[in-house]
């Protein structure tokens, strides 16, 4: 198992075939990949907005969205991730179709899953430079995704796993309004039986940590009736 950058990327899998998908998750998660897994064209679109991952393997027979719909979403919204076509579909047309709406590769069913790992190891080497998260500042505020760390005026915060769960959903969506049901599935999962009451206590407690004054936050914004929104370019 690898310890370079392979070892954090996220894989999401978007495949209604539950055999391929099974086995595609316990083979990536032996080599160390973060995977999650959808089974239909609506959800796999939504779980690449916001669960930001570095590449989404992509069946093109979905339920709902079809795979070209979604690749095409994922692109116009989302340029970093990389995006790697699985399909049975192996005429000409199709694998270029497939990458020219921006698609990385292409690979055919049946596949050998040997070769299918080599060459998603090769797509993250190839978008390494692409989706390697920086430290991101705002304010006396750095953060570093990769590291998992937070500081204010150079002295480290401790953050719950929650709470940096979340800030990295805000910091990753500048300038965007995001409601409290779209926080609550990307923090807490959408299987989560809380309530949206549960985002403004946390938005509450990263204010206290990271804005200069809670009262009047000038990062953490609430937009009243919608949610809330992240505002780097204010200064401290």
């Amino acid at each position: 198992m690898s310890s370079d950058h392979r070892s954090a990327a996220r894989i999401l899998i978007v495949e209604d075939d539950v055999s391929i998908a099974t086995g595609l998750t316990i083979n990536l998660r032996y080599e160390g990949l973060q995977v999650e897994v959808a089974a239909d064209g609506e959800r796999g679109l939504r779980r690449a907005l916001e669960w930001a991952p570095d590449l989404v393997i992509l069946d093109l027979m979905l339920p709902g969205l079809n795979g070209y719909e979604v690749c095409r979403a994922i692109r116009e919204r989302h340029q970093d991730v990389a995006i790697m076509i699985l399909s049975a579909k192996s005429g000409e047309k199709d694998k270029v179709l497939g990458l020219e709406l921006g698609a990385d590769d292409y690979v055919t069913k049946p596949f050998g899953i040997n070769e299918l790992v080599a060459r998603i190891h090769a797509v993250l080497r190839r978008a390494a430079p692409r989706t390697r998260r920086r430290a991101i500042q705002f304010g006396a505020v750095e953060v570093d995704l990769e590291a998992r760390s937070v500081r204010r005026s150079g002295r480290r915060l401790e953050l719950t796993a929650r709470e940096l769960k979340l800030l990295e959903y805000f910091i990753t969506r500048p300038g965007r309004v995001l409601s409290r049901s779209e926080l609550l599935d990307a923090a807490w999962g959408t299987e989560y039986e809380g309530t949206e009451r549960t985002v403004d206590n946390f938005v509450r407690r990263l204010r206290v940590k990271l804005e200069p004054d809670p009262e009047a936050p000038r990062h953490l914004q609430t937009v009243v009736g919608l949610g809330y929104v992240f505002e780097p370019g204010n200064k401290d």
